[in-house]
């Protein structure tokens, strides 16, 4: 017993039970209340089924005991106890069937939708597309968390939200009936946000949807929950509930700085200027697969100090950067990153990890060769 104790102290020591739950997220969406009333009636019915079947068990073995003088009955067929036992079952499953499908309809039914987001999957982060607004950005694990990752154990255990904050976070009006579009760029991913009842596969070559309408203003995090290859574990989602009107004034930042974008694409950029924005892209897009000190992993992710490509032909490399390469994990970024930090993170590549090219590319460059 002492032992227990101690074992039992050092567990509460560790701070282990801290985020330990017994039942479902109930959430801030009418279909994931839907689905937490589901589960419950299905839990109850199944304590009651068991409290009845356990409990005729434990009298059954109580009372007729061989010790009391039990004798057991011997009989081969019950007419009446086989209609009962398949009757019985067939009620409780019907009356379950008729809550589980309307539920099941309202989840699969987004005619409702006011407005739609298109979600896709890349490895190892998400791409946001408002088709309406003109909105597109992709959403990385925090800078914060990267550095944590190959920090000390103090440094993770205060990291804000370790693994679980991103650089860009999806913005939605709240009670607004929005319909997500949700697909993948390489491999199978799944967007699940638990407090919106949302939990759907990223396929590649095709598109699942789901729709939710969120009543409560607030920021609410989820991540990809289906094992997508090295950095499965570091792709969270962070959506920021807010506001209409406050959704509002956020499309119109998120509009004008679309335009500054456009705008820097046409202009000519310096050497200084280019390197540290290109580090900052790499860090972000690049140092998952190709390391921080750009030695990749061996046998798995290809070196950039010394590459062919890094240190060969321009036009070469800034078309792997922009269309990627089959059978590869290397993914196309034309969609994903603008021409300027295209050419920063190129420039970057052929100057730094010892390559010292001396090349400098422009986001003209980048917009001749798309």
């Amino acid at each position: 017993m002492r032992k227990l104790t101690a074992v039992f102290g050092l567990l509460l020591s560790f701070n282990v039970f801290a985020e330990y739950g017994l039942n479902m997220t109930e959430g801030v969406t009418s279909i994931s209340r839907d689905i937490y009333g589901l589960h419950m009636m299905v839990f109850w019915v199944s304590v009651a089924i068991a409290i009845v079947v356990f409990g005729a068990m434990f009298y059954s073995m109580f009372t007729h005991r061989k010790s009391k003088g039990a004798v057991a009955a011997n009989f081969h067929e019950s007419t009446k106890a086989e209609l009962i036992w398949t009757i019985v079952p067939m009620i409780i499953l019907i009356g379950m069937a008729f809550p589980a499908s309307k539920t099941l309809i309202d989840l699969e039914d987004t005619s409702k939708a006011q407005m739609t987001v298109k979600i896709t999957g890349h490895q190892w982060k998400w791409q946001y597309d408002y088709p309406e607004e003109g909105i597109s950005f992709i959403s990385n694990l925090s800078q914060d968390s990267k550095d944590a990752v190959n920090g000390t154990d103090a440094e993770r255990e205060n990291a804000d939200n370790y693994l679980l904050d991103v650089d860009n976070h999806l913005v939605l009006p709240v009670d607004t009936a929005i319909r997500f579009l949700i697909t993948s760029n390489d491999v199978i991913h799944n967007w699940w946000v638990p407090d919106f009842g949302v939990k759907q596969d990223a396929n590649p070559g095709f598109i699942n949807d789901a729709w939710a309408k969120i009543e409560k203003i607030g920021t609410y995090r989820g991540q990809c929950a289906e094992l997508c290859g090295k950095d499965h574990g570091f792709m969270p989602i962070v959506v920021d509930v807010v506001s209409k009107a406050d959704y509002k004034k956020w499309v119109a930042k998120q509009q004008a700085a679309k335009a500054a974008t456009l705008a820097k694409s046409s202009k000519t950029w310096s050497e200084d200027e280019l390197i540290t924005l290109g580090q900052k892209v790499y860090n972000t897009s690049c140092s998952s697969c190709h390391g921080v000190t750009g030695k990749g992993v061996p046998g798995a992710f290809p070196a950039l100090k010394g590459s062919p490509i890094a240190t060969g032909p321009i036009e070469e490399h800034m078309s792997i950067v922009l269309h990627g390469k089959a059978g590869t994990a290397m993914a196309a970024y034309k969609n994903m990153l603008n021409d300027a930090d295209i050419a920063a993170v190129i420039t970057f590549e052929r100057t730094a990890f010892g390559n010292q090219m001396g090349d400098l590319v422009q986001p003209s460059d980048v917009k001749s060769a798309r």
